[in-house]
C-alpha cells in the first residue's frame, strides 16, 4: 500500500477572468495556465469577474472543510463599489439583507481606503459623475455572488470584488497570478483559525 502524499494548502491571488477550475471555458482562462501543480484541487470557488484568494489542496478532508458552509469559515472581501453607502446602508448589511434565497447571516462591515491595487485588465467602468467607495465584508457564507448581490440590494452596486481572506489565510505579499505553498497545513485544518470570531 502507497504512503499517502503529504497535505499541501495552496494559497493563489486568482486575476479577473480566470475561472475557479483548471480548464479554460469560452472567453474565461483557467488555472493550468497559473498552477501547474499535480493533484490539487480547489477548495471553495471565486467568480471569474472577481479577484484573490483562492485556496487549493490535494487533501480531500480538508478540502471539505474549507468549502463546506457546515463550518462556516469566515472569508474577507474588498469591494469597490458604485455611490457612496451611509451608515444605514453599513448596518443593513451587518444586520443581514433580504436576498430571493433568503436572509443572510449578520456580517461585519466597515468603510475602508482604497487598497494598494495593480489596475483591473481590463479596468473597471467608472462614471465621472458618480463616486465609488471601498467597503470590507466579512461573510460566513458562501451563496452564488451574494457579495455583488448584498450590495446592490442596499443600493451599491459592486464594480469590483476582492476576496482577501479566508479563515487565517490572506493575500499578503501575494501579486496578483502568483501563488505560495502555505507552511500551516495544521492550522488550516484546526476549527481554530476557521471560526468566525
Amino acid at each position: 500500500m502507497t504512503p499517502l502524499a503529504p497535505s499541501r494548502l495552496i494559497l493563489f491571488n486568482k486575476p479577473y477572468g480566470v475561472l475557479s477550475q483548471f480548464t479554460p471555458e469560452g472567453r474565461w482562462r483557467g488555472l493550468k495556465e497559473f498552477i501547474t501543480l499535480a493533484d490539487v484541487y480547489v477548495a471553495g470557488r471565486l467568480d471569474a469577474d472577481s479577484e484573490g484568494l483562492l485556496l487549493l489542496t490535494n487533501d480531500g478532508q480538508l478540502q471539505a472543510r474549507i468549502s463546506s458552509p457546515r463550518f462556516k469559515m469566515e472569508k474577507t472581501y474588498w469591494v469597490q463599489v458604485e455611490g457612496l453607502p451611509g451608515e444605514a446602508a453599513l448596518q443593513t448589511l451587518r444586520e443581514g439583507v433580504q436576498l430571493k434565497d433568503g436572509l443572510t447571516l449578520p456580517a461585519r462591515v466597515r468603510l475602508m481606503a482604497a487598497p494598494e491595487l495593480a489596475e483591473r485588465e481590463p479596468p473597471v467602468r467608472v462614471r465621472q459623475s458618480i463616486p465609488t467607495a471601498w467597503v470590507e465584508l466579512v461573510i460566513r457564507e458562501g451563496r452564488n455572488r451574494q457579495v455583488r448581490r448584498m450590495t446592490a440590494s442596499v443600493g451599491f452596486p459592486t464594480l469590483r470584488l476582492i476576496r482577501a481572506a479566508i479563515g487565517a489565510f490572506n493575500l499578503d505579499g501575494l501579486a496578483s497570478g502568483t501563488w505560495r505553498e502555505s507552511t500551516d497545513v495544521q492550522g488550516a485544518s484546526s476549527s481554530s483559525s476557521l471560526a468566525f470570531r
